[in-house]
This record gives C-alpha cells, sequence and structure tokens, in this order.
C-alpha cells in the first residue's frame, strides 16, 4: 500500500500525468479494434459486405449501451477509491472495490436477460431495416452471450488504473484485443460464419481480458484486491450517484447515435438511407479513435485529481489539469488533421466501393471540424467525475447533449438529411464553451476551499 501512495504523493506531476495518461490511452485504442476488427472483416464478406456492416452498425449503440453499465460501476467506485487513498483511507477503499464487484456482477446478469428479451425491438427502434435486420440480429444473439465478461472487464479494470497500474490494465485490453484479431478471420472467413463468427470471437475475447483483469485483482499483487464481504447499501448509494454522471453520459451518446440512425433511416429516400447508415458505420468507428483513446488521457488521469482532492492539494490538480490539457489538445490536433487531409485510408478498411468512400470521407471531414475542442470539454467534465462533482460534469455533458440532438432533429426536417453531420461540430464547439465557464467560475471556486 505504501509503495503506491508514494508514486500518487510525487511531486512530477507532469510523470505521473504520462504514466497513468499514456497506457490509459493506449488500452483505449486498442480496445476499439474490438469493433473496428469485426467492423473492417464484415464490411469485406463477399456480396454481403455492405448490408452486414450497416447492420452490424445498428448495434453499436445497443453494445455501447451495455457498457455503459460498466462505467457507472466502474468510474463511479474509482474516483471514491481514489479520494479515500488521498485521504489515507486504505481499509474504506477496499471494501468500495469488494462492493463494486458484487454489484457490478448482479447488474450484468439482469442486463443480459432483459436485452434478450428486448433485442427484436431495440434493434427495429434504432434503425434496422428490412435489408439490415436480419444481419443485426445474428450479431447481437451471439455478441448478448459475453455480456458479464464484457461488463466485468471493462468495469473492474477501473480499479486496477485507479491503484497506478496503467501497465497491467492495458495488458488486459491488448491480450482481448489480439486475440480478437486472431480469432475474426477463422470464425468469419475459415469457419464461415460471417457475422456470428465475428460475434464469437468478440465473446472470447472480453473472456481472457475478464480472466485476467480478476485474476489481478483477487490475487496478492495489487495494493487493493477482492475480498469476501457483504453488499454495503452506503457504499452502493454513493457508486451509483458518482457513476450516474458516466452512465447517462456514455447512454446519452448512443441515444444520439440511435437518432441519428433513425433521423437517416426517415430521411434518406430509396437505398440512400441504407447507404448512409454504412457511410455512418464507418464515421463512428472512426470517431472511437478519437474519443476513446482522449477519454483514456482523461479517465486515466482521475486517479491523481481525486487521490489530491482527497489529500486537500489543490496545487496539485491544477498542474495535473495542465498537463492533462496538454496530451489531451496534441492528441485532438493530430486526429483532426488526419481527419481532414487522408479520411480515405481509414474508410479503404472497411470498402473499397469509390461511391461510399467519397461519401463517406466527405463526411468525416465535416463530422470531426469540432474536435479540437473536444479536448477541454473531456478533460474539465472528466475532471470533475475524476474529484466526486458530478453535478457539474453532468450539467455539462447534458448541455453538449442538447444541441446535438437539436440538429439531429431539425436539420434533416429543415436542409435535407446530408446536412444532419453538422449535428457533431455544432455540440463540439458549443458545449466548450460553457464548460470553459462553468470551470474558471465554480469550478476554481471548489479549489481554493479545499
Amino acid at each position: 500500500m505504501r509503495g503506491m501512495t508514494t508514486k500518487l504523493d510525487s511531486d512530477n506531476i507532469r510523470g505521473l500525468v504520462l504514466g497513468l495518461a499514456l497506457p490509459s490511452m493506449v488500452a483505449q485504442f486498442v480496445s476499439v479494434l474490438y469493433s473496428i476488427v469485426d467492423r473492417m472483416y464484415i464490411g469485406n464478406i463477399p456480396e454481403i459486405g455492405e448490408m452486414a456492416l450497416a447492420g452490424v452498425g445498428i448495434c453499436g449503440p445497443i453494445v455501447t449501451m451495455i457498457s455503459a453499465f460498466a462505467s457507472m460501476v466502474g468510474i463511479g467506485g474509482g474516483p471514491l477509491v481514489s479520494i479515500r487513498l488521498g485521504a489515507k483511507r486504505e481499509k474504506e477503499a477496499e471494501q468500495i472495490l469488494s462492493n463494486c464487484f458484487l454489484f457490478l456482477t448482479a447488474i450484468a446478469l439482469v442486463v443480459m436477460a432483459v436485452s434478450y428479451l428486448l433485442k427484436d425491438r431495440l434493434l427495429w427502434w434504432f434503425g434496422a431495416s428490412e435489408a439490415t435486420f436480419s444481419y443485426a440480429d445474428e450479431y447481437m444473439t451471439f455478441y448478448l452471450a459475453g455480456t458479464v465478461f464484457a461488463l466485468l472487464s471493462t468495469g473492474m479494470n477501473q480499479f486496477i488504473i485507479c491503484q497506478g497500474y496503467s501497465r497491467t490494465a492495458m495488458q488486459s485490453v491488448l491480450l482481448g484485443a489480439a486475440l480478437n484479431i486472431i480469432l475474426d478471420p477463422i470464425f468469419i472467413f475459415l469457419l464461415n460464419m460471417n457475422v456470428a463468427g465475428a460475434a464469437i470471437a468478440t465473446v472470447l475475447s472480453q473472456l481472457a481480458s475478464c480472466i485476467y483483469v480478476l485474476g489481478f485483482l483477487f490475487s496478492k499483487k495489487p495494493a487493493l484486491r477482492i475480498r469476501r464481504t457483504r453488499l454495503d447499501p452506503k457504499i452502493i448509494r454513493n457508486v451509483f450517484m458518482v457513476g450516474l454522471t458516466p452512465f447517462l453520459i456514455i447512454a446519452f451518446d448512443n441515444v444520439m447515435l440511435i437518432s441519428l440512425n433513425a433521423m437517416i433511416t426517415k430521411y434518406g429516400a430509396g437505398g440512400m438511407g441504407d447507404m448512409l447508415l454504412t457511410c455512418n458505420t464507418i464515421l463512428q468507428s472512426f470517431m472511437l479513435i478519437i474519443t476513446m483513446p482522449l477519454g483514456g488521457i482523461t479517465g486515466g488521469t482521475q486517479t491523481i485529481l481525486g487521490y489530491n482532492y482527497g489529500a486537500r492539494r489543490p496545487d496539485k490538480i491544477l498542474k495535473a489539469q495542465k498537463w492533462i490539457l496538454v496530451l489531451s489538445f496534441c492528441f485532438c490536433m493530430v486526429m483532426f488533421l488526419l481527419a481532414q487531409t487522408i479520411p480515405q485510408y481509414f474508410i479503404y478498411i472497411f470498402t473499397r466501393d469509390p461511391e461510399y468512400v467519397e461519401m463517406t470521407a466527405r463526411i468525416i471531414r465535416l463530422y470531426t471540424l469540432g474536435v479540437p475542442l473536444l479536448a477541454v470539454q473531456y478533460v474539465i467534465v472528466d475532471g470533475f467525475t475524476g474529484m466526486g462533482i458530478y453535478k457539474y460534469a453532468f450539467a455539462l455533458s447534458a448541455w453538449r447533449k442538447l444541441i446535438y440532438f437539436s440538429c439531429v432533429f431539425l436539420l434533416p426536417a429543415l436542409f435535407g438529411v446530408g446536412r444532419i453531420f453538422y449535428c457533431e461540430p455544432a455540440s463540439d464547439i458549443l458545449g466548450p464553451c460553457l464548460s470553459v465557464v462553468l470551470y474558471f467560475t465554480a469550478g476554481r471556486r471548489l479549489l481554493r476551499r479545499l
């Protein structure tokens, strides 16, 4: 315990930020491969590739919605553990960890059962068409079998990160991604299982990651480990209150994607709707390469903010936030330049059809116009969450979602379906503006009171 606490007590804030942010960023980047590799192989299935890709794209928001429960417990409990460590209350921190394991296991079983019951309705509600439903249904039927593995591996990994073992957390994700890359072509092409094969490969990969994560947290290696305990309603309530913000953020993100798919289907004339759904699937895969590693930077460093918030060290919090912003902004600028100059090289992974490539490249350039300012949004919102100030985090996220929703429903109705993709840059530019104002008023005032 003492060695880990000494590390988080370090005055070398830049080194501490880089030491936690970079492995977490790499881990999140690699985790994107779960969906991208599936979609890459599916898009290249002979004859059915484009329609199968659109069908799996319909599943994307449902899959992410399910993973939101892992974030609710992992990101909800992680800051509480960090704050207790900063206050030198290690026994309480371990109690939170053990309660979160039991809580997340119960949630995972319930979510899997409910998802199977509502699967068909969800697919139709989320934008499936007659041409894409069969592919979406086949993928989800097999994918849902791994719900428990997916939630436990993702959610409990946060408790490895919040103890400062960012490399171990990265290794768990690397294991799953590497296995998925190996298994995908075997199940999809060699065994001729097509869309079902992609889902089965993902489930087996998630199982491997889950075993790795739980094996570490049950062992004697970490400073805090899972122990036998009973659910404590007070702990669960506190985890829920902090975790509700990231849960709702992810849930609203998915509702936005669902709304986007639904509006594309509604206003896309003839076969244009299915074509735009395919383009949107590729687009959202590209956005994951931006948002997941960015979330890795800001989420992986929440430990520093939470620890120093508990230790009442606002000076270290401000230094950490400066370096987190620098790293996040540099990453966003690199991705922005790639999106604006060479998006076609990413699109070629999924399809070589010139019409799809041209349309998707145009959409990517438009959709990513506000990406540089995403760094500001993520640093402020995830920073508030890491310090347990969930009310501000939720308000700022809700404001950005409101802008997105308004554009999704108004733009295609007023200007045609082609203009719907302006929704993202509008929210990415206007959202951070309010975040900056709130941070320099209420946020700084809270830090001065420590």
